[in-house]
This record gives C-alpha cells, structure tokens and sequence, in this order.
C-alpha cells in the first residue's frame, strides 16, 4: 500500500482537476500507438490503424481513450485503494484481453506526455514526480493479476 502525504494528494488532484478526459485521453492512445506500433495488435476490431493518420483520425481510437482516462478518474478518485480498485480491470487485460503489462507503463508515460504538453509550466518538476508517483502505482495495481 502507497502512503500519500497530503500534498502528494493535492498535487495529484491539482493536475487532474486541468485535465481534458476527451482531449487527452484519445491524444495519449493515439502517441501509443504511433509510438509503439506493436501495441495495434490489441486492437485488431479498430480496423486500419497502422499509420499515423489513421491512428489520428480512428473514432474507436479516441473513443478509448476516453474510456482509459476516465479509468484513471477512479484512481483519483480512489487513491487509498488503487489495486483493489483496479483488480477486475487488470485480470480482465490478463485472463481475457491477453496484454503485455509493460504497456500499461508505455499509456502513462504517454499520459504524462500528453498533459506535460497541455499544461506546460504549471506541471514543474515537483507536480510531474507527484503525477508519475501516481502513475507509477496506477501501472502496479493494472499488473497485479500478472504475478
């Protein structure tokens, strides 16, 4: 279990509180997969998605965007209890969708990309190990059912 100093909490709420689940959610799928272009392989019913433009341009790509975003608004919403929040969510990326874990980590290191560039100067050094700190536990808790 995380221990969460007040202004880690803070901190982790005053970076969510600016983000835009319906902009930064799709944003950060699409940088996946554009960056990782293996990562397609688990969304073989989005149809074409093996370039750029059309990652950029794909509903069901920023559909679940939306829908990991919004996933990680019960995170916060729930940051005493993370992997007890997460543990349906991760055995069903284990049992039935077959993920690789290590993508979870490449999704928040996009997310953290994608609201770094949203939010520029107001996301400094200290908001941004704060945000990852919270990531980096979201990424544990979606492996937890792998071990």
């Amino acid at each position: 279990m995380v221990r969460w100093t007040d202004k880690e909490r803070s901190t982790v709420s005053a970076v969510w509180e600016k983000v835009v689940i319906d902009e930064t959610g799709p944003e950060a799928l699409q940088r996946v997969l554009i960056v990782y272009p293996w990562t397609e392989r688990y969304f073989g019913s989005f149809g074409d998605i093996f370039s750029a433009d059309t990652v950029l341009n794909n509903s069901k790509v920023a559909a679940h965007g939306k829908v990991v975003l919004k996933a990680l608004d019960t995170a916060v919403k729930n940051m005493d209890n993370i992997w007890g929040t997460y543990a349906a969510l991760s055995r069903l990326h284990c049992e039935k969708l077959n993920v690789d874990p290590d993508n979870f980590r490449l999704m928040a290191d996009c997310i953290t990309i994608t609201v770094a560039c949203k939010l520029r100067s107001a996301l400094d050094h200290q908001a941004q190990a704060t945000w990852q700190k919270f990531l980096s536990v979201v990424v544990e808790a979606m492996s937890s059912q792998y071990y």
